[in-house]
């Protein structure tokens, strides 16, 4: 056997181990997805304390406030709005009492946050009914993710208005026919109602302030 053909044969073995490597596969797919899913996990474990426990004052005018707010949109609704076949009182003035009187120092419980967020939601809430009103599961996610991109973008932020939106798409029929209506009443009336009572209940209170900013 000559030199060319033992370079011959060595190179023919060679090759098959040569074509292994190169071909072997990269990290796998699932690993990487293992990882990224244990970051997840690891997020979810949080990372802080949860609050104190307010004290009997804080919880006192929070109920104060939260009463003569939804007492007096509830009065209106019963005694001016009902006898036309109206509402005023809807259910994201719930969520909004929460913050007005529970929370009244936090970003998302000031009169831009509360009066721009709902005005800002139901109009889009309205404009998505009367674009997908015969596809309500679509028309009521457009609903909620657009106000929320909407009130980010002009810093409206007020978590409330995601169910006015959503009001505006699921609500009954009486509700409906008012169209761009639905907007000043019952959601800018009602809002402005319970700024009022915001302004008077957390400045009579020892120790709170309100707003923070108005604009």
């Amino acid at each position: 056997m000559n030199l060319s053909d033992s370079q011959t044969i060595t190179s023919s073995l060679a090759m098959p181990l040569q074509r292994g490597i190169e071909e072997a596969p990269a990290p796998r797919k699932w690993w990487r997805l293992l990882l990224r899913l244990r970051l997840l996990l690891h997020k979810m474990r949080g990372g802080g304390t949860a609050p104190p426990r307010a004290n009997l004052h804080e919880m006192l005018w929070s109920w104060v406030g939260a009463f003569a707010g939804i007492a007096l949109v509830g009065y209106l609704d019963s005694h001016f709005f009902a006898p036309i076949d109206q509402a005023l009182l809807i259910g994201s003035f719930g969520a909004s009492a929460v913050l007005l009187y529970g929370a009244p120092s936090t970003p998302f419980a000031q009169p831009r946050n509360l009066i721009g967020g709902h005005l800002l939601s139901a109009l889009i809430g309205v404009i998505m009914f009367q674009w997908l009103g015969t596809v309500p599961w679509l028309a009521a996610a457009y609903a909620v993710s657009l106000a929320i991109v909407a009130m980010h973008v002009t810093r409206t932020l007020h978590p409330p208005g995601g169910a006015t939106a959503l009001i505006a798409v699921i609500g009954s029929d009486a509700l409906h026919q008012l169209g761009f209506l639905y907007v000043l009443a019952p959601v800018g009336v009602g809002a402005f109602c319970l700024l009022l009572i915001a302004l008077l209940v957390n400045n009579l209170a020892p120790g709170r302030r309100y707003p923070v900013w108005w604009w």
